[in-house]
Parts: structure tokens; C-alpha cells; sequence
């Protein structure tokens, strides 16, 4: 097959062939919950507010269950005396899936790209990403097709030999079949609320547009996740270098690098910008800027490869239900005097940390602590070459989800060496953990001995709610009701507030003496939670889950 050459948003010339990736978060507030991705269909009538949780900022009608994150400043907006600690991920050395350098026929011989999605489904992980391998010359790279792996435990993976794609002259091989000559980001969520099994699996791709375009979105289906159907044309035929794919209430949201013009109209260095649907079939609503960092004010130097911090990949997030939160690639360009003079003007010069991002709507985030550096790339490095450590990119797309008690989050690590156009080219997949949803925590400020934090107004359903903690020290904590205009309730304040037994954990109850808060069901109200500290022991407080 015919090889043809496309221009990425980096300024990377590659050579791509092949034949015609949200996540899958079982919630931490929902343990009974199927897997993620799955909720109330499009075209089917709102239920009442009542039936469920209403909470502001949320695209969502109803809830079935809510959670408030430690870092959710919308959820969680008034406090006093209490700041933010922000966790740090424990990150696995070893990759979790690495190219196939033994194998020069596999799709994924030079590098196992994470601009894909790993799922839970059925007991079973499953993982699409993409690949990338030699060209038909030593200065050529071909990127696709995208290809499929699975796991029993999400670290050990396995390639099966899908059949699919002939590449290279062997049809044995991981490839998924797509009508695409050139393929990147493969974005996957399971809708088991989609009544058309053949619909239950829904990818987004991007794909080398025929027009010329670098990369824009395109959709397929599948009933088993391993064959797919893919839309006919192109939703957007607009350049949309993608981060990741999600439901969010009632909207299917797109995520990725997008290009436009900054104030004044002069064209902007990398952002995320993202696109909805709200039946997976119509997407051309146009774009929303979801989270930007700050164009330079010399107007001379915007752009892709002007000398500042910008965002790449856009925003990689997971739907939480009342929240998504994710990460996006914090991209260091050089100055331009560093620039190298020939090839990509940012080989062995550029690397990316992930910034921790935040959403109430699912569209547009922000940092619960502006220029914080979740994952540098110096903590989760690329392996070296010829014992030379070269700069990490580090790339986030539909990698997280929680299982069990732990919350992962698989990233990509792509190793940005001196030529990128030769067998040195490398990227893996890798998995950094925290306990579960604990990302950041509320805690005391420094010599303060009590504060307390303030949730919004949340319409309760008609049997009211029970509450849970995930804290340290919880013990030392205590929760009051308040209506919207924060007027403590007496049956749920003061002397009758809710406490918590359990010296800490993920689900420590709430208990009242009035027994429940079946009495506040169908109302809407505030809780203000309270943290005091008892001789050395600092309480934190990562999520509120209530049920």
C-alpha cells in the first residue's frame, strides 16, 4: 500500500498507512454501579428532579448519586481555614505495555502510544492504542493502525492476533481495522445504555484527513469493542489532535489540542478545546475553549512554537458523574534561540508534565491550584538512550478509573530523543496510582485547630441521603445541614449534627441522632463540614460521596 505523508501539530513530518480511546471508572461513590460510561439515553423523557441528586454546574437533571472532591472549588466553595494538599501519585517504573522491538512486521514496533483508552469490562482490561514503526525508508515513521490489548490485572498485557489489517505483508497482528490510510488517538467508552447493541462500544479516532487536514475526530461503533463500523465521513473536518472521550450527563464530550487565534486575532499556541453531541451523531455545534494556559503579551511570539508553556493534548478526563477531573500535558517549549535549525524544532529539547484539571459541565476546567506539576515528566521518565536521559513527553488520553481501592491513571511516556525520524523513535504506556479518589485533601492551615468547608445547594432525592467520608481521621470531624440560604437546621445541626465513628478510611459514615435524612428528602440544602484537630493529628478530607 501507497504511504503518504502527513504534518503533525508538532511540526513532525511522519509517513502513516494501514487498512480500511473515559474510561471505564467503576465511581467510588457508586460500588454497585456497572461500568462507567453508562447513563440515561439522550431522547428519553427527564425524569423527575426529585428521583435523583441536583446539583449547579452540571449538565446533568439528576443524579443517582453524587461526589464532592476535596478539590471541586464549585462543589465545595466556601471554607475557612482550610487549604488544599494536593496527593502525589505513586508512579510504576516498568511500563505497563511496551512497543514490540523484537517484532519489525508489528504495527508497534518503534512505540505503544497512550493516545487511547484503558477500560474495565467484565472482570477483563482492555486497552486501544496507537502504534508506530518504521517506513518504507530509515527517515520515515508510520503512525496506525490502532491496535488492541488486554489484561487480566490492567499491568500484565497481552497483544492478541486480531486478523484484521495486513501490514506489512502479515495479517498477524493486534490492528484494528478502520477505513483510514492514517490513524492517531482511539478514545473508547462502553454506553450500555445505548439500546442498539451494535452501538454498545463507542470510539472516537483521529485520522489524517483527506483534504490535508493534520488530524481531525472521526466515530465508529462496535457490539464487541474488536470490530468496528466507522462513520462515514468525518463529524468536524477540523484539526482536533485528540485527549480524550467521555459521557458527561447528557452530552458526549470531545477533548483535544485544537488551533485558533488568541486576542486580537493572532493565532495561539496549544489549548485544549473540546466538542458535544448529544446523540453521538451531530457534533457540529462548534468548539469551546475547555482550559488554556496565558499567551505572551509581545503578540509576535504566539503560536505553536513560540517559547512558553502551553497545553497539549487538551484536557484527558474521566466523568465522575457530578464531576470530571483529569489532566492535561504541560508542554515546555524553547526559547527561541534553542531551537534546533533542521527537522522537528523541538527534538531533544521539549518535555510535557500532566497539570491536574477539575470540571462541574464536563467542557470547561481549571486548576484546583494553578501551576501545580500532578506528574512531572522527570517522575515518570522514558527509558534512556545509549545511557543519555532525553526529555519525557508525557501524554494523557482515557486512562482513568478506579479499581477497588485505587485510583489509576495510565499515561503515555513518549521519549523525545535527538532525531525522531530513525529507529530511536520510542514510546510505552505507564500507570501511576493513588488511593482511591484521593487526589487532593482539605486540611487545617497552618496553627489553625478547627475550620470548616461549605458545599453548594444540592436538591436531595425524595428518600433523602446518606453520607460518607473518605478522610484521615474522620473522627475529628462533623457535618451540619443548612437550607440553601445557609440557615442551620436544628434537627441536623448543633448539638444533633452528624459524626463519624471511623478513625478514617474510604467510606466512613455519617451518623445522626435523628436517625436518617429521609425528612430532607425531595429539599434542598447545604451540609458544612467541620475539621478539628485533637493533639498531633492533622484530619484530611478528600471526597464526600453521597448516596
Amino acid at each position: 500500500m501507497k504511504s503518504k505523508r502527513f504534518l503533525l501539530s508538532t511540526g513532525l513530518t511522519v509517513t502513516v498507512i494501514g487498512l480500511g480511546s473515559a474510561r471505564d471508572v467503576r465511581s467510588a461513590d457508586r460500588p454497585d454501579a456497572s461500568p462507567d460510561n453508562v447513563s440515561q439515553r439522550p431522547d428519553e423523557p427527564a425524569k423527575p428532579v426529585t428521583s435523583g441528586f441536583r446539583v449547579p454546574s452540571t449538565v446533568s437533571t439528576a443524579l443517582g448519586n453524587v461526589i464532592l472532591l476535596a478539590i471541586d472549588d464549585h462543589l465545595l466553595p466556601l471554607k475557612k481555614d482550610l487549604c488544599h494538599y494536593l496527593s502525589k501519585p505513586n508512579v510504576r517504573t516498568e511500563p505497563v505495555l511496551a512497543p514490540s522491538r523484537d517484532d519489525p512486521k508489528a504495527p508497534d514496533h518503534l512505540a505503544a502510544h497512550f493516545y487511547g483508552t484503558v477500560l474495565r469490562d467484565q472482570g477483563r482490561f482492555r486497552m486501544w492504542y496507537y502504534p508506530v514503526s518504521l517506513g518504507a525508508t530509515p527517515t520515515d515513521l508510520q503512525q496506525g493502525p490502532i491496535c488492541y490489548a488486554e489484561s487480566d490485572d490492567g499491568i500484565r498485557w497481552t497483544k492478541p492476533n486480531l486478523g484484521q489489517v495486513e501490514f506489512k505483508g502479515s495479517m498477524d497482528n493486534n490492528a484494528i481495522k478502520l477505513p483510514d490510510k492514517g490513524t492517531q488517538c482511539a478514545a473508547v467508552i462502553k454506553d450500555e445504555s445505548d439500546p442498539d447493541p451494535r452501538r454498545r462500544y463507542k470510539m472516537v479516532y483521529t485520522a489524517a484527513h483527506e483534504k490535508g487536514i493534520w488530524w481531525a475526530f472521526r466515530t465508529a461503533t462496535s457490539s464487541d469493542g474488536v470490530h468496528w463500523t466507522a462513520r462515514a465521513d468525518f463529524p468536524i473536518p477540523s484539526f482536533l489532535e485528540m485527549g480524550c472521550f467521555y459521557r458527561h450527563g447528557d452530552l458526549y464530550v470531545v477533548h483535544g489540542q485544537g488551533a485558533g487565534y488568541s486576542e486580537g486575532g493572532h493565532p495561539h499556541g496549544r489549548r485544549g478545546y473540546a466538542s458535544v453531541s448529544p446523540d453521538f451523531n451531530r457534533w457540529d455545534h462548534g468548539f469551546v475553549e475547555a482550559f488554556a494556559l496565558p499567551e505572551p503579551a509581545e503578540e509576535g511570539v504566539r503560536g505553536g512554537v513560540g517559547p512558553y508553556d502551553q497545553v497539549h493534548l487538551g484536557v484527558g478526563a474521566a466523568s465522575l458523574g457530578s464531576v470530571a477531573v483529569g489532566l492535561y500535558g504541560l508542554w515546555h517549549n524553547p526559547p527561541a534561540d534553542q531551537r534546533n535549525e533542521k527537522g522537528w524544532y523541538g527534538a531533544g529539547l521539549i518535555s510535557c508534565d500532566l497539570g491536574l484539571l477539575i470540571s462541574n459541565d464536563g467542557m470547561h476546567f481549571r486548576e484546583p491550584v494553578q501551576g501545580h506539576v500532578f506528574i512531572p515528566s522527570t517522575g515518570s521518565p522514558a527509558p534512556p538512550l545509549d545511557g543519555k536521559r532525553w526529555p519525557t513527553i508525557l501524554c494523557q488520553a482515557n486512562g482513568i478509573l478506579n479499581v477497588g481501592d485505587e485510583t489509576r491513571i495510565y499515561h503515555g511516556r513518549w521519549r523525545n530523543g535527538p532525531d525522531l525520524f530513525c529507529s530511536d523513535y520510542y514510546g510505552e504506556v505507564a500507570v501511576a496510582t493513588l488511593t482511591r479518589d484521593r487526589w487532593g485533601a482539605l486540611g487545617l492551615g497552618p496553627g489553625k485547630s478547627e475550620g470548616f468547608v461549605w458545599s453548594a445547594p444540592i436538591t436531595l432525592p425524595d428518600a433523602g441521603c446518606r453520607i460518607f467520608l473518605n478522610a484521615d481521621h474522620a473522627q475529628q470531624m462533623r457535618v451540619e445541614v443548612s437550607d440553601a440560604r445557609f440557615n442551620l437546621l436544628r434537627e441536623y445541626s448543633s448539638s444533633r449534627n452528624g459524626i463519624v465513628r471511623a478513625k478514617g478510611g474510604l467510606d466512613c459514615a455519617v451518623v445522626w441522632p435523628a436517625g436518617d435524612l429521609s425528612a430532607l428528602g425531595g429539599k434542598t440544602v447545604r451540609f458544612k463540614i467541620h475539621l478539628r484537630k485533637e493533639t498531633i493529628s492533622n484530619p484530611r478530607l478528600y471526597a464526600v460521596y453521597l448516596r
